[in-house]
């Protein structure tokens, strides 16, 4: 036993231990590092498995694109040929186009509902694997990310970025490739009718392909600040939900509202920047289309006059010019959902990009058998040292045997390293150097479902998710019948609170478990440390947040829970040392003492000095 006869502050709370410096973290910035190429590897991830649907969408687009382009053709064969066939009593020509126009128009409506429905297939499965992914990525990493990632991010990044991908794909890729098909093929056309009047519809494709890269260019800063403004709208909504009682608590209310202003106000701003550059696009592109179009039927009138071109001619390029030039607003909108779909990709392929800090282990190991009858088994920090990214030296060098079945007590001052250590022996992170052992198997050789089956944390907080007790309880064995959920609550004294509720076991406990006490969530919780029977077992400030009944209620369980299994209780109040059988004072990452209770309390060092006072407060 070691000690020391300086003075310490009281045992308070020190989660987390780290530093809060986050200055110049990438973390801070609402699109996350993404390796070159990343959104357009995402981007083809999603469309790999529907290759065959993309092909026949595109088929059929095409084929729809003919129908319809095939219509002026019609008219300038019936103004040439077919109205002055008629007028020499020969209907056939006439009655020929009237049947071609009348099956294209059928055709067209046929293809594009043919389209609508195979593409609104494809969107929605794309949508539906992407909404999983991010879900499914965001649960893997690490509790690192986590800390600095806020939730109103991951929200946004599933809610309003998946979003602008719908509008893309729902109706951008399909003016895309509508845009494309007619400029190809009415070019074509005009070149045909006319090599003179196609060349000039040609030439004016130069001033409106410069539009559209001012534009891009323009409107991709523009949709990225919008995307980044509304994120910091949806964060600041999401944290002030989430910490209602402490705003209401601190009268935050009229500071929240200033602060929601400013980014509301931000986010209009940035709203009406894109409607701003979509306005000068617009205004420009109408302006090119309009005068090519006034110039061609000019020049294609006095050739009529002329008599160097038929007016049927004339007719179709007319028709065809205006749906040439038709869909250059509706580019503009294409454009418009396909900055802010890209500005959405690049956050969310950022995301996706992230790794675990905590990996899958290359060769996964499996913990070996229990020896001696005990639930419990030996841990060992052997040469550990830990830092957090964006502080200092948590733990310097740490050697710690916790032999099988004990229970440790550690206790300390605010940031000595007592939640860290709990941190790393779950596994939430990994020590900077050195290993963290189970029974001689370093933890970043288990397997995740082997790591969470040997070692289980309680925390201060005893989070409850929405549902039932009984599927509460159960989480950490889904598969637990009705008979040994109950066993367990009856076993850590919570059976007779659960079976008063409204319904018994069967009772919502709703959002956060709000609908039962701070003490019985608590019970709960030791519940389902017990149902999912782990080896080793932490609890962090388990008790720091209850009244006194509801201390001793939840020491009771404790007892229960902890019989037989290696225990380590991060200590806030010392009341819940006195069931230890080891104490460990904590300062600066170092154990500066280590002992029994009694033996402690005995002593004249930290201890003793802080069970004194203890006492002295209860007196």
């Amino acid at each position: 036993m070691t000690s020391t006869t300086a003075s310490t502050p009281a045992v308070a709370d020190d989660d987390p231990d780290r530093p809060r410096d986050t200055g110049g973290d990438p973390f801070d910035q609402d699109v996350l590092p993404t390796p070159p190429g990343a959104t357009t590897a995402l981007l083809r991830s999603l469309l790999a498995p529907m290759k065959g649907r993309v092909a026949l969408t595109t088929l059929l687009l095409l084929l729809q694109q003919a129908a319809v382009q095939a219509g002026p053709l019609l008219v300038a064969y019936a103004i040439d040929t077919a109205v002055p066939a008629f007028r020499d009593h020969r209907s056939g020509p006439l009655l020929a186009v009237g049947a071609g126009y009348l099956l294209c128009a059928l055709a067209s409506g046929g293809l594009q509902f043919a389209f609508i429905e195979t593409s609104a297939r494809v969107n929605q499965d794309v949508l539906l694997d992407l909404r999983g992914r991010i879900f499914r990525h965001a649960q893997a990493l690490s509790i690192d990310f986590h800390e600095r990632y806020t939730s109103g991010r991951l929200i946004s990044r599933s809610t309003t970025d998946v979003e602008s991908l719908r509008e893309l794909l729902d109706e951008g890729l399909q003016e895309l490739v509508t845009i494309i098909l007619s400029f190809l093929s009415i070019s074509a056309m005009l070149l045909w009718l006319d090599l003179g009047l196609g060349a000039v519809a040609v030439a004016s494709f130069g001033p409106l392909y410069l539009l559209v890269r001012l534009y891009r260019r323009r409107a991709g800063r523009v949709f990225r600040a919008r995307s980044t403004a509304i994120a910091a709208v949806i964060v600041k909504f999401v944290e002030t939900m989430n910490g209602i009682r402490p705003v209401r608590a601190f009268r935050r209310e009229a500071v929240n509202d200033a602060e929601f202003a400013v980014l509301n106000r931000r986010h209009e701003r940035t709203n009406g920047d894109a409607l701003l550059e979509m306005a000068r696009y617009v205004v420009g592109s109408r302006l090119v289309a309009n005068t090519a179009v006034a110039a061609i039927v000019l020049w294609g009138a006095h050739r009529v006059a002329s008599g160097s071109l038929e007016l049927g001619v004339l007719a179709a390029a007319v028709l065809y010019l205006r749906r040439l030039y038709d869909p250059i607003d509706r580019l503009g909108m294409f454009l418009n959902s396909y900055q802010s779909a890209a500005a959405s990709l690049e956050k969310i392929a950022g995301l996706l990009a992230q790794t675990p800090s905590v990996p899958e282990p290359d060769r996964p190991r499996e913990l070996p058998p229990l020896m001696g009858g005990l639930p419990g088994r030996e841990v060992v920090f052997d040469g550990v040292r830990f830092a957090y990214r964006t502080g200092g030296e948590v733990l310097p060098r740490f050697d710690l045997t916790l032999p099988a079945g004990q229970t440790v007590a550690v206790v300390g001052s605010t940031g000595a390293g007592k939640s860290t250590l709990a941190k790393l022996l779950a596994r939430f992170y990994d020590p900077s150097d050195g290993r963290v052992l189970l029974d001689g198997v370093d933890l970043r050789e288990l397997p995740v479902p082997e790591l969470r089956r040997g070692v289980v944390m309680v925390t201060q907080e005893a989070f409850l998710f929405s549902g039932t007790v009984a599927d509460n309880i159960a989480i950490g064995r889904p598969e637990a019948t009705r008979e040994e959920i109950e066993q367990a609550a009856k076993a850590i004294g919570a059976h007779e609170f659960i079976s008063a509720l409204p319904d018994g076991y069967d009772t919502d406990v709703r959002k956060r478990g709000g609908r039962i006490s701070a003490g019985q969530r608590q019970l709960v919780a030791f519940g389902r440390a017990l149902l999912a029977d782990p080896a080793v077992l932490i609890l962090d400030e388990a008790t720091s947040s209850l009244d006194v009944p509801g201390e001793r209620a939840v020491q009771r369980a404790m007892t229960t829970v902890l019989r037989g299994r290696t225990a380590v209780v991060i200590a806030h109040r010392l009341s819940t040392v006195e069931i230890a059988d080891r104490v460990l004072v904590m300062e600066h990452g170092r154990i500066v003492e280590d002992g029994r209770p009694d033996e402690l309390v005995a002593g004249t060092g930290r201890f003793a000095g802080l069970h004194r006072a203890w006492r002295d407060s209860l007196a």
